[in-house]
């Protein structure tokens, strides 16, 4: 398949960006799909920027589909955050005929960049596209984990058409399903309510309040780490800090926070990718959201090209290994300590039917005083619940 068939190329003129201005910055490393240059090749490239432009699915957000040029106008006059690194822009996808052909584009393109271990950053557009984005895993056969950086749930009535509330229900539909485990970063209760708190609990979701991740950003990171895919939607910022939001909150994560998040997102070796949604140009100030996003981006590769590889899933060998008996002896569970990172991982026990598929997942990223805990004779709630999920 062609992807250049699915892609317009950007206007650099339209962004302000002209060949002269490339020096020492990001766009000097990135082979950026622009009028008049061949189509990036992708064979050998760690990184990939995919232009969204659709914002079909929110309805109350009409003009976050110009949302990608914006963002690269900025992201591209920042410094590069290391000195060799090699990126490719494919340009802003094609919107089809109708918004289920434009979800088919979206899935067959990632699945094809994500088949060739490419890691994809999203440029949206409505964070429907996560659905789409999810598809791309369910075509591979590959059973993923998901976190949403959002200050709501999007679990609305999946009978309704695609949209950017209702997403989640839609990928929870989905039979058969390729969910292992789904984390919420920073929701804030007034938005969503005691219900659907109870009903994230009851599907096996991790849910975390914006204040509890505020005051525990260890946590956050053992979060994002377990993330095969985490979706952003800058709503979860506050308005003083990303004014370009349609339904803005004066609560929210600040900038240096939500820039912490994705710093941790690019150190995971599991996440493959990362989408930037629901961004409107029309209320931004000064271009300051877009801006805020271009130093999320910037932070998401600093990491990505600092990653340890240290997924124990690999090698065992580079950690050290704790076992702690709870209950008397009963039964015991596996820490293990990256020699590297210092960073913590603890085992579930699995032998059943989808060993093969589940092996990446039982392996979570924990903290030290998730083994702290252990010590003291308690069970980590992280390690049952995904216990209770797979026995």
């Amino acid at each position: 398949m062609d992807l250049s068939t699915y892609f317009q190329p950007v206007d650099l003129n339209e962004i302000g960006w002209s060949e002269s201005d490339y020096f020492s910055n990001i766009a000097s490393c990135t082979d950026i799909y622009s009028n008049g240059k061949e189509f990036p090749n992708i064979e050998g490239a760690a990184l990939a920027i995919v232009g969204i432009r659709d914002d079909s699915g929110s309805s109350d957000n009409k003009g976050c589909a110009d949302a990608p040029d914006e963002i690269r106008r900025y992201l591209y006059a920042l410094a590069k955050p290391i000195e060799e690194m090699r990126i490719v822009d494919l340009g802003n996808l094609m919107p089809g005929n109708s918004d289920e052909d434009t979800q088919f584009a979206i899935t067959e393109v990632l699945y094809k960049l994500l088949e060739r271990n490419v890691t994809v950053i999203i440029l949206g557009g409505g964070q429907h596209i996560t659905f789409s984005s999810y598809k791309a895993y369910e075509v591979l056969g590959r059973v993923i984990n998901m976190a949403s950086i959002d200050s709501r749930f999007d679990l609305g009535n999946d009978q309704l058409p695609l949209s950017s509330h209702n997403w989640l229900s839609h990928i929870v539909a989905q039979q058969p399903n390729y969910l292992f485990n789904f984390s919420n970063i920073g929701y804030q209760t007034y938005f969503n309510g005691q219900t659907l708190v109870k009903l994230m609990d009851e599907l096996g979701f991790d849910a975390y309040r914006l204040g509890v991740i505020q005051g525990d950003m260890v946590r956050a990171e053992t979060l994002v780490r377990s993330a095969d895919l985490v979706s952003v939607d800058m709503g979860c910022v506050r308005l003083s800090d990303a004014p370009g939001q349609e339904q803005g909150s004066p609560h929210g994560f600040y900038g240096e926070e939500l820039c912490r998040l994705t710093r941790f997102a690019g150190m995971s070796d599991k996440l493959s990718c990362i989408g930037f949604f629901e961004y409107n140009p029309l209320y931004d100030r000064r271009g300051q959201t877009a801006h805020l996003i271009a130093h999320a981006i910037w932070y998401f590769i600093e990491g990505f090209y600092n990653r340890a590889s240290d997924f124990p899933h690999r090698d065992k060998q580079n950690y050290k290994h704790y076992m702690v008996g709870l209950n008397d002896g009963d039964f015991e569970i596996s820490f293990y300590k990256s020699k590297k990172s210092d960073r913590w991982w603890m085992e579930v026990p699995y032998n059943g039917e989808q060993q093969q598929q589940y092996e990446r997942h039982l392996l979570i990223p924990c903290t030290y005083a998730d083994y702290q805990q252990a010590q003291q004779n308690e069970v980590p709630e992280l390690w049952l619940k995904y216990y209770n999920r797979v026995n």
